[in-house]
């Protein structure tokens, strides 16, 4: 053990903070078209060491994340995603998940899995290998949930760095643990292409929802909510 270092703000601070943070992030957005123009790696690789900073089940850390630049790969990884995708849109999805995806325009093709300058493919590990144990295998724990968090950070972490991504899941995935030749603990968890925006993207004209539809809260009795009072006045 060691002591904490932690800094703690004033409550004006934290207010100011709160308020900068969530209009950064009300700004992220998906992008599916790129600008070929490179990203600075050393930039990329900061987002990811932080993605590696993520509570893990027992500090296992079961997570690794492939870099790929390389046009070769980049198109192999289409190619076989384009297979996958070609048989969601074409029979695995149903009628209703059709339906939810045609305001985003999407269908099996997927230039920005090479028009973008780089892809960062998320591993979740299901063991590590521990020579000082009896089988070799080190047992990982709430691997789905800690890759989870570590995604949602990597993604703020691009966003903080004014670095554009999405998240692409051509379920099945298993074409990935092939093409980059991962080895037998890992399992593809996410695809994320990341780059700059290309010149006049456009993005769909989405509304996130309020507060209130994605939160509830509990409070004992007496305590200051001044959430209540700001709606209380909205009311009046």
């Amino acid at each position: 053990m060691r002591p904490l270092d932690f800094e703690r703000f004033g409550e004006s601070e934290m207010r100011e903070r709160a308020k900068v943070m969530l209009q950064r992030f009300q700004s992220r957005r998906t992008v599916r078209h790129f600008s070929k123009e490179p990203l600075p790696l050393d930039v990329v690789r900061e987002a990811i060491q932080a993605a590696g900073t993520a509570p893990s089940g027992a500090h296992k850390q079961p997570w690794h994340f492939c870099l790929i630049t390389d046009p070769a790969v980049k198109a192999k990884i289409r190619e076989a995603a384009e297979k996958e995708e070609f048989e969601n849109y074409h029979g695995r999805m149903n009628e209703k998940w059709l339906e939810d995806l045609k305001p985003f325009g999407t269908d099996h093709v997927k230039p920005h899995l090479e028009e973008a300058p780089a892809l960062i493919a998320v591993f979740r590990q299901s063991w590590s290998t521990d020579l000082n144990i009896p089988n070799g295998r080190s047992q990982h724990y709430y691997v789905q949930e800690s890759v989870g968090i570590a995604c949602g950070i990597l993604l703020a972490a691009l966003h903080e760095c004014g670095i554009a991504s999405l998240t692409h899941t051509p379920s099945p995935m298993r074409f990935l643990e092939q093409v980059l030749d991962r080895p037998s603990n890992e399992k593809a968890f996410l695809l994320i292409p990341i780059g700059y925006p290309k010149d006049g993207c456009q993005v769909p004209d989405i509304q996130r929802k309020r507060f209130e539809e994605i939160a509830t809260e509990f409070h004992s009795e007496g305590t200051d909510n001044n959430l209540k009072g700001e709606k209380l006045q909205e009311k009046r």
